[in-house]
């Protein structure tokens, strides 16, 4: 077997070198079963979670699947003072009064990895803790590993992949410009970098490519460049398991899908996505948009109202590269599919 992918099984005890990626508002207990049972590490997204529904879905998964798990937060810092919002909301009025809504209750707060948030991995023990935007303070950082549990991080630039290293990552993810959903930068600014640049730099640390991962092909691309296993999002966004929209479901699989670009409206904070009728009028990037995460605030009336009704209009559609080729199967078998591709190209 390739080195490397060898390497990667037996640091975390799954079947095949791949990650279901956590995809916060996608993922869930559904997700993470099925591509555990097919031999992938299955992941949850936690940042939006209490501790309590944390617990709750570890043991959800545990009790109907086997294999190594990753539980997934964020560490990003909250802006001070809490940003304004009142410019956005008058950039959004006219299309209040189009779909007949007002600004209302505020979706769950995205928070950082915090000392309660540290208290649920000390319980729950997941195999595998995900940090995206950088990592928790030392002393947090010092508690999950003392736990017992392995440490994955994020880079998006060489920069950020040397930082991880030196700061003892069991594995970075290597997010190429190419992956759907949050730039996981922290480093400096979002400078997207292609996953082939990053997968070139030479490091000893595993590394994970994210970034169009959708097929076999890719997969195969992935693990020859140097990669020790592969992160899949997008593929996984076509699966029963999902918990996305029917609008946004009915553009993956389709040439529209393909039609993406990095943008702050849906969250402050850049995140590839497919466009929409928001981004093609307010163009991609807005700076009357408030700062990650409280962007999303003013949206949520206004998307569910469009998605009521069929439509994507105000709704974030993170999408990779490969949207527009990803097939509509059941998790399992999609990641069955997948673990057997990179298994074979890891033997070849």
């Amino acid at each position: 077997m390739n080195p490397r992918a060898a390497r990667f099984l037996e640091l975390t005890g799954a079947r095949a070198p791949i990650v279901q990626a956590p995809m916060a508002g996608a993922g869930g207990v559904a997700l993470a079963v099925a591509a555990m049972r097919g031999g992938a590490i299955g992941s949850l997204p936690s940042a939006m979670l209490a501790p309590e529904q944390i617990a709750a879905q570890v043991a959800e998964v545990r009790a109907q699947a086997e294999g190594p798990l990753n539980l997934n937060f964020f560490c990003h810092t909250l802006p001070e003072p809490v940003p304004d919002e009142s410019a956005w909301r008058e950039l959004l009025a006219p299309y209040y009064a189009e779909e007949g809504v007002s600004p209302g209750e505020a979706p769950p707060l995205r928070r950082p990895f915090d000392a309660a948030a540290c208290a649920v991995v000390e319980a729950v023990r997941p195999e595998i803790v995900s940090f995206h935007f950088g990592l928790p303070e030392a002393a947090l950082l010092e508690r999950v590993r003392a736990s017992g549990t392995r440490v994955f991080g994020n880079a998006t630039s060489v920069a950020e992949l040397h930082w991880l290293a030196e700061r003892g990552c069991d594995a970075i993810i290597v997010q190429g410009s190419e992956a759907g959903g949050h730039a996981g930068w922290f480093l400096d600014r979002h400078m997207p970098t292609p996953l082939a640049v990053l997968l070139a730099e030479p490091i000893d640390t595993p590394v994970i490519a994210a970034g169009g991962i959708v097929d076999g092909a890719s997969i195969a691309a992935a693990l020859a460049a140097g990669a020790s296993a592969v992160q899949v999002g997008t593929a996984y966004l076509a699966t029963p398991e999902s918990l996305i929209s029917a609008p946004y479901r009915a553009l993956l699989g389709t040439d529209a899908a393909a039609d993406a670009a990095f943008t702050n409206l849906f969250s402050g904070r850049q995140a590839r996505g497919i466009r929409n009728r928001l981004m093609r009028d307010l163009g991609p990037i807005c700076e009357v948009a408030p700062a990650f995460p409280y962007a999303s605030n003013a949206l949520l009336p206004l998307h569910k109202a469009a998605e009521a009704d069929g439509r994507g209009d105000y709704s974030p559609l993170w999408a990779g590269a490969g949207a527009a080729r990803v097939r509509s199967m059941g998790a399992e078998q999609l990641t069955r599919e997948l673990a057997q591709a990179a298994l074979e190209e890891s033997h070849g």
